[in-house]
């Protein structure tokens, strides 16, 4: 058995603690370190393992090391109010339950005492003062086994045969506790958790969450199929949407505001083989927009964006696949637009981002008020800055463009792979050459990298077969000259054999992942006279390209490898994101 709590927090407790209590002596210390060097076995492990002291023991020493009281639970039948006060996601992921309460403190048991994040979460959701008692990993399994308890005897008023699914029946399902109840800790646990999006799918005997978090889905629980009908229910109706309409897609949205939060869920049900999928994609309405510096620009590409972003008039596209950060990065531009003098107006498809002093439109194709009508509409608003949320079409595209060669500074994005592809492709949508060439200043390429996790980061070394895979999929002699060009490392001639790069061991606070967080990978392109010149003449990808590293551009993949040496993110990381 492995013990949660050692391995992670502190090694020196332990060790102080069995040294202290005579469990063993400093000899005996010094010859177990020696075995344990090569085996990936903890101390904990050994004693447990060689029987010399017992779970409960060693938490219990541990507990008087930190002068904290510790909890045996395993025979303790928890009252169900209290135990359902920390959602079973958050007391499985995090190790720690609440077992009894009064008026001015919870009392809660944990495996790790320094779990300070969520012990902040739970007193600003409680408004009390946390009692943390120390208790140990089989404690806490015994515990959550009544989670499983209580559940099942909830469920079994969902799982009668006899029960009908007609209209009148599902508004009652989806005002049935157990439902609001497992409703209520998907949206909270999700908000907790960081994540962008919900997905609920119906398989034919179960129902299965998952959650996208940092750009990556990953299972979180699995529902019985009985509730599938009352969940379904219960989000239709928060989303106002028709519960008797099974056959067809539908669109909703609401809203959860607390003290602490306010999110947006943007709701997505499309009808599947077994009932209903769900996607709901979390917007924090109350979010904070980012400067430009901590959208993660290198220092050459700020400097091309903020002289752009001071042009009265022309273009800025932003582009990349679905989830990369476009709106973000606009957002922030437009943040820095946001004065006085200006007159801003935005035509978006969702409005993502609440802004104070901007004008911001929703389109609404049912009634005809379209990317295309909608800029129509604001270019009679007196306009000296638009962002259009997407061009999708050659009529959206025309307006926008004649927008800009008539005094307006228009943002906008595009879906393409890198920045040079934007140019052919407002070309290939029936866009003249000669306003293409005229009008764009400037083209931002992105995708989001995974954060190294800071709690659990190590450096390593590249292995000769590492750098030859490398070599295959990039020059390396161009990535060099940029990483100096850009100060990451200090001359051409240094070996990448001998470089140090980074990842996350994983830990507790990233979920063994290594990884927490997300940061923008960029490649910027500055439409100049050489570049405007090739556009004229229809000049195919390739010569925009060299154009474009002629001219200074980084690519995606070399500010990943500087982002990669500077130990921000890992190289795995960033091949991973930017493979066509």
């Amino acid at each position: 058995m492995k013990l949660l709590l050692l391995g992670m927090f502190n090694q020196n407790y332990l060790t102080k603690a069995v040294l202290d209590n005579k469990i063993i002596t400093p000899a005996d210390l010094k010859k177990i370190k020696e075995e344990l060097k090569n085996g990936n076995v903890s101390l904990e492990d050994y004693l447990l393992k060689q029987h010399l002291a017992t779970a409960d023991v060693l938490y219990d020493l541990i507990a008087k090391q930190l002068n904290l009281p510790f909890i045996d639970l395993k025979n303790v039948l928890i009252r169900k109010d209290i135990l359902l006060a920390i959602p079973e996601p958050i007391a499985q992921t995090h190790q720690i339950v609440a077992f009894d309460k009064d008026d001015h403190s919870l009392k809660i048991a944990t495996t790790d005492p320094e779990d300070l994040q969520t012990f902040e979460f739970l007193e600003k959701k409680f408004g009390l003062k946390l009692d943390i008692n120390l208790t140990t990993p089989d404690s806490i399994r015994e515990v959550l086994k009544q989670y499983h308890k209580s559940l099942k005897a909830e469920f079994a008023e969902l799982t009668k045969e006899d029960k009908p699914e007609a209209g009148n029946d599902l508004q009652k399902m989806a005002e049935d506790l157990p439902i609001i109840r497992i409703v209520d800790t998907l949206l909270e646990y999700a908000i907790f958790e960081r994540a962008s999006d919900i997905h609920i799918e119906p398989t034919e005997t179960e129902v299965i969450v998952r959650y996208r978090i940092d750009g990556v889905l990953r299972d979180v629980m699995t529902l019985p199929k009985a509730v599938q009908a009352g969940l379904t229910a219960r989000i239709k109706i928060l989303s106002n949407l028709k519960l008797d309409e099974h056959r067809l897609p539908q669109d909703g949205r609401f809203k959860i505001k607390t003290k602490e939060y306010e999110f947006s869920f943007r709701v997505s049900i499309i009808p599947v083989f077994d009932g209903e999928k769900i996607v709901m994609r979390l917007l924090q309405e109350s979010g904070q927009i980012l400067t430009l510096e901590q959208l993660g620009f290198q220092k050459s590409c700020l400097t091309l964006v903020k002289r752009n972003v001071s042009k009265p008039h022309g273009m800025i596209l932003v582009t990349g696949p679905t989830g990369s950060g476009k709106t973000t990065t606009l957002y922030s531009v437009l943040n820095v637009l946001n004065t006085p003098e200006v007159n801003i107006s935005t035509i978006e498809d969702p409005i993502e981002y609440r802004m104070p002093r901007i004008n911001q439109s929703q389109v609404s194709p049912r009634t005809g008020f379209t990317f295309a009508a909608g800029l129509r509409s604001l270019l009679r608003q007196d306009p000296n800055i638009i962002m259009v949320g997407e061009i999708r079409d050659m009529e959206t595209a025309e307006i926008a463009i004649h927008a800009a060669m008539t005094g307006h500074l228009v943002l906008s994005t595009l879906h393409t792979n890198d920045a040079v592809g934007t140019l052919p492709r407002l070309l290939d949508m029936g866009v003249a050459p000669f306003l293409v060439s005229s009008t764009v200043n400037l083209i931002i390429a992105q995708r989001l990298v995974r954060k190294i996790c800071q709690n659990c980061i190590a450096s390593y070394q590249l292995t000769r077969k590492n750098i030859e895979d490398i070599s295959t999929q990039l020059d390396l002699e161009a990535l060099l000259a940029n990483m100096t060009r850009e100060g990451a490392i200090s001359s051409t001639k240094q070996k990448m054999e001998t470089m140090l790069f980074y990842r996350g061991k994983g830990c507790k606070q990233c979920n063994q992942e290594g990884y927490r967080g997300r940061i923008g990978i960029y490649e910027i392109l500055e439409v100049d006279d050489k570049v405007a010149n090739l556009i004229l003449n229809r000049a195919p990808s390739q010569e925009l390209l060299k154009a474009a590293l002629d001219q200074g551009m980084l690519t995606m993949l070399d500010d990943g490898f500087i982002k990669a040496k500077s130990g921000i993110t890992t190289i795995e990381e960033v091949m991973r994101v930017t493979r066509e």
